[in-house]
């Protein structure tokens, strides 16, 4: 009798392994969580790193010299046209790296140059860009910046549209060359405040958004 029950024990318990081992085979992978909003280091205004891409609105100061400091579009080409500076690629440059290259041609004709370029338009190199889909309330692709969480592109995005399937969310990366797909459940996050599904963000990540089933 006794040995009845600890095989039928083991039975179950072995059921239950499986199950388990199962389940977690079918699930998505896990993604590492941001950690709050107050401890992240996202911050719209800090250009730093951020990379200009086509379709970007510049703003060009030249110290002392206000006759040739402009607001310039980044033309489809990747360029820019400014005062004594023509066709300069500013595609994939920082505004720092920008303003220091637009330094080095104005020192033929001023002395000492000194430039800042200010991005007021973002759009971002089109390959980092964040690209939401699905059930937003306003699908569009956001730029790339360090730090931004999907927090941060909800945000950019308005939240979500109002027949989202929020935790039937999934994330859609490049790694090493292959597509990863991972569940996020946005709904906890913008509805409940469950800040451990605020994950960091990559550049040229996809978020969709599917539709609820009524």
């Amino acid at each position: 009798m006794k040995g009845t029950r600890i095989s039928s024990i083991r039975s179950v318990a072995s059921v239950v392994a499986v199950a388990l081992f199962v389940a977690g085979c079918g699930s998505s992978p896990s993604l590492p969580a941001a950690g709050s909003v107050i401890d992240s280091e996202f911050d719209p205004t800090d250009q730093t790193n951020y990379r200009i891409g086509p379709g970007d609105m510049l703003q060009v100061f030249v110290w002392r010299n206000p006759e040739i400091s402009t607001s310039v579009p980044v033309r489809p080409d990747g360029k820019i046209s400014t005062p004594l500076v023509d066709d300069m690629v500013a595609v994939g440059k920082t505004p720092t790296q920008l303003a220091r290259d637009i330094e080095e041609v104005l020192a033929v004709y001023i002395r000492s140059p000194s430039v800042n370029v200010i991005v007021s338009g973002f759009q971002g190199v089109p390959e980092e860009q964040i690209r939401v889909v699905g059930q937003a309330a306003n699908p569009q692709s956001v730029p790339f910046r360090e730090g931004m969480t999907v927090l941060d592109v909800m945000i950019a995005v308005g939240g979500m549209g109002e027949f989202a399937a929020g935790n039937r969310s999934r994330l859609v990366r490049k790694i090493n060359g292959e597509t990863v797909e991972y569940r996020i459940r946005l709904a906890d996050l913008l509805n409940k405040g469950r800040i451990e599904h605020n994950v960091a963000m990559e550049p040229g990540d996809v978020i969709i958004i599917p539709e609820a089933l009524f």
